[in-house]
């Protein structure tokens, strides 16, 4: 096995010794939990464990508070990231029939995949629990297997207007601008629900390359603009065992080809914009498994958005030149997707 690259190591010496400094102030662990999914056989789900300074119970009793405030919401995005993450902690997970302890991982985190949990199709719940007792129950969508359509969605940019990743523009808006001020893209919103209400029990997820650490701001976001609720797909920003950062583009890959394995008979809806790397991304996923897309719907960002987001006033597909066997879409907003998807339908019926 070749040794992690020097950044990895360096991050796990300071966050042991945060760790070690900050329980001998007394701080204890809590375990946090991310929507999951999965299908009849399988479920996949996530979890996070930190260090609080409040007890199991008191911090519990906080967050559940902290949600329903305005002072939550309005937060500034750096807050999101002052966390310290609980190593080698065992979680127990419990989904219907099947039961696992698993441990955390450097990031803190948890990503494990369940069989046998014998639940039906549709919204169910999964508990998890630390040795200290803080434990938490979490939504896990579980796909019908004939439901044969399913949509995966980028968030910066796509239905979230961001200018990422530019870094000094994608420092402001993720680490000092307010939730309350981040707009959403037009008709993303009303596209994604009308979707989901001609095929009743479609998969929504919603892919990206931000880091966990925003999964609750993002969720109140996708919850205040009426988008339907789904599992996110996230990463964790920072070091790894092989470079200072994770690739971004090959998190999204990965990902994709993992839904296809899961949902061997799903075609997916794939939605991004133009600004980066989703033509690329979404355009090979196409070519290579075009069995296993419907359309890819890709929001055309004006020259200006162009120039924030990639620097340059064209977009990436324009410069690739790329060509797919499955209907490549671009509008300037959801309403405008939805109509050249509603269309593109039609011709592949007809």
């Amino acid at each position: 096995m070749a040794r992690p690259h020097i950044a990895a190591l360096v991050e796990d010496s300071v966050r042991r010794r945060l760790d070690s400094m900050l329980r001998r102030r007394g701080w204890h662990e809590r375990v946090f939990g991310y929507t999951g999914y999965g299908s009849p056989d399988r479920a996949r789900l996530f979890a996070r464990v930190l260090l609080s300074r409040h007890e199991p119970e008191e911090a519990r009793t906080a967050l559940t508070h902290a949600q329903d405030s305005l002072l939550d919401i309005a937060q500034r995005g750096w807050r999101l990231f002052l966390t310290a993450p609980a190593m080698d902690v065992p979680v127990r997970v419990r989904l219907g029939e099947a039961e696992l302890t698993t441990r955390t991982d450097r990031g803190g985190y948890v990503d494990v995949e369940l069989t046998g949990h014998g639940l039906e199709p549709g919204w169910q719940e999964a508990h998890l629990e630390i040795t200290n007792g803080d434990s938490l129950t979490v939504s896990v969508l579980v796909v019908d297997p004939g439901v044969g359509v399913g949509l995966v969605s980028d968030i910066d940019d796509t239905v979230m207007v961001t200018h990422l990743p530019r870094i000094l523009i994608a420092g402001w808006n993720t680490f000092v601008r307010s939730e309350q001020v981040r707009q959403a893209v037009p008709g993303m919103s009303s596209m994604y629900r009308a979707l989901l209400a001609e095929t009743p029990g479609m998969p929504v997820l919603y892919l990206s390359t931000g880091a966990w650490n925003t999964a609750p701001a993002l969720t109140r976001f996708l919850r205040r603009h009426d988008f339907p609720v789904g599992p996110m797909l996230l990463t964790d920003w920072g070091p790894t065992n092989t470079g200072w950062f994770r690739s971004g583009q090959e998190h999204k890959e990965l990902e994709l080809r993992r839904l296809r394995e899961e949902f061997p008979d799903v075609r997916w809806i794939l939605v991004g914009d133009d600004g980066q790397h989703d033509p690329v991304i979404y355009g090979e996923f196409a070519q290579e498994h075009p069995e296993a897309v419907e359309a890819i719907c890709l929001r055309e960002l004006t020259p200006a958005e162009q120039v924030l987001s990639s620097g340059l006033p064209v977009a990436t597909d324009e410069l690739l030149g790329k060509r797919v066997q499955v209907p490549m879409l671009k509008a300037a907003n959801g309403f405008g997707l939805h109509q050249l998807l509603v269309g593109a339908r039609a011709r592949g019926q007809g």
